[in-house]
């Protein structure tokens, strides 16, 4: 016998996008026939309505949402655009606040300058820069942008905002090094204007740092003449000192321990923590033997 053949009958199948397809079509169909035409009633519209109803509103809802995330997209993107230009403005006020600022410190610095060189107008001076100073935050020593070639020489006084600044230590052909009359190993010769009467001013960067104020002693005042807010202004018997340069005020008088003279603080004419300009008095004064 021969040997049965069994034929394997080929099984239809329909790919997935065109069974998508087909359901799309036949919706469309439904919502037409549904909502167009009055042809058919009944089961049909009512079967329609079950089938098309909530694909319509799952359609719309999804529309909706899809509607209002694009119009928050927009509103965002807007948002962040006027954020960043808001943001560029600030920057561009900022930047001009701060050069606002700038000028008008340097206006009030030169403003200053202009009246102690009034107050000085007796001397032959020339500006200078400050361009370097020591490791602190006062001024106690530093470094201007005038030399030899501009005629700076050891001894010259160096003056700024109200009043003394210090005198020139050592000098280059195009920089001069200054110490000012806070400095520990500074001593200056001043006189009280009320009264004529002469004292010994020392540097203290310590009392400066801490309260403001530099030191003096050696004042004659039996009659108690001297008062708070007393101007000082350099003495004629400095050795280094050109006299009638502001010093600064009497901010405090005590006695000493031989009832004889007085010691106390004064208060400076300059502001010895923000220096950036002063003046050079091109001149020195007459050596005398006895050095402060």
């Amino acid at each position: 016998m021969s040997p049965v053949i069994k034929k394997k009958k080929n099984k239809f199948t329909l790919p997935g996008k065109y069974v998508l397809l087909i359901l799309s079509g036949l919706c469309v169909l439904l919502m037409i026939i549904t909502f167009r035409t009055n042809l058919f009633e009944g089961p049909l519209r009512t079967a329609a309505g079950y089938i098309v109803v909530p694909f319509q509103e799952g359609i719309a809802s999804i529309g909706g949402y899809l509607y209002d995330r694009a119009e928050e997209m927009g509103r965002l993107q807007d948002a962040l655009e006027e954020n960043e230009r808001l943001q560029e403005e600030i920057d561009s006020l900022t930047m001009e606040n701060a050069q606002l600022q700038q000028e008008r410190y340097e206006l009030e610095n030169l403003r200053e300058l202009y009246e102690i060189d009034g107050e000085t107008a007796d001397y032959e001076k020339t500006g200078a820069r400050v361009i370097a100073s020591d490791a602190t935050n006062w001024f106690y020593s530093f470094t201007i942008d005038k030399g030899e070639q501009d005629g700076i020489a050891v001894d010259m006084n160096v003056i700024a905002g109200g009043g003394l600044v210090g005198r020139v230590v050592s000098v280059g052909p195009n920089y001069a090094r200054v110490l000012s009359i806070i400095a520990d190993n500074s001593n200056v010769y001043g006189t009280v204007l009320t009264t004529s009467s002469n004292l010994l001013v020392s540097g203290d960067l310590q009392s400066v740092m801490t309260e403001g104020v530099i030191r003096f002693e050696q004042l004659s005042d039996r009659d108690d003449q001297v008062r708070q807010g007393d101007k000082v202004v350099t003495s004629a018997i400095s050795s280094k000192y050109l006299p009638d340069i502001p010093i600064g005020f009497i901010g405090s008088i005590e006695t000493a321990a031989n009832n004889m003279t007085k010691f106390g603080t004064i208060t400076p004419a300059v502001d010895f923590q923000h220096l950036q300009e002063v003046l050079v008095i091109l001149e020195t004064r007459q050596q005398i033997p006895e050095e402060e």
